[in-house]
């Protein structure tokens, strides 16, 4: 078990701050990971997204042309 110390030394602050900067450096490694893993996510759902508005475009062309056909198609039958 730790015993509590009366008094911090600057030695025992000078570690203490080289251990607080250490995992720190740590954490902002594992942030810039994150980070990049998250940049890589949104390029593939950016991606994903515009090739799921292509597919509706198309749809809605496909859609609009066979409707103007059948109108077409009752127009000559008058």
């Amino acid at each position: 078990m730790h015993l509590m110390r009366e008094s911090w030394t600057d030695a025992r602050l000078d570690d203490f701050r080289a251990d607080v900067d250490r995992r720190f450096d740590k954490v902002d490694r594992r942030f810039d990971k994150v980070e990049g893993e998250i940049r890589e996510l949104r390029s593939e759902m950016k991606d994903g997204f515009e090739s799921v508005n292509r597919t509706l475009a198309n749809g809605v062309v496909a859609l609009s042309a066979s409707v103007i056909a059948g109108f077409a198609a009752i127009v000559t039958q008058l």
